[in-house]
């Protein structure tokens, strides 16, 4: 088993490309036609098993869950034990850091906008 350390450090790097796909797949203009599909099939669906499948695609932090997952898979990462407590661990561990990622971009983003807005605000008065 690696130094903590290194974990830590795994955890952080493994939980960017988790954010980066999460946040493209669910706001990002690339996947708005399917996103949009979800929205509606999250809506109409009768069976409520359906109905949360679809929802899934539309919610980042939901999201996140299922991209954890295939990363766990891809690159056996395990934080702190080395047997099935470790997969589930790290799984929770990189889905918060994800969400963390993801929800500082959002703060940003809005900033931008802001302040993009006060200029153009500006601007015009001038």
């Amino acid at each position: 088993m690696p130094a903590l350390y290194e974990q830590v450090l795994w955890l952080f790097i493994l939980a960017l490309p988790i954010a980066c796909i999460a946040w493209t797949v669910t706001h990002e203009e690339v996947f708005k036609e399917p996103r949009e599909y979800c929205i509606m099939r999250s809506k109409t669906c009768k069976p409520l098993a359906l109905r949360k499948f679809f929802y899934l695609f539309t919610c980042e932090y939901c999201f996140s869950h299922y991209i954890t997952l295939f990363f766990l898979f891809l690159t056996n990462y395990k934080l702190l034990c080395d047997d099935w407590r470790g997969y589930i661990i790290g799984g929770f561990a990189l889905v918060w850091i994800a969400n963390l990622y993801m929800s500082l971009h959002f703060l940003l983003r809005q900033a931008i906008v802001k302040e993009k807005t006060e200029i153009q605000v500006l601007e015009h008065k001038n």
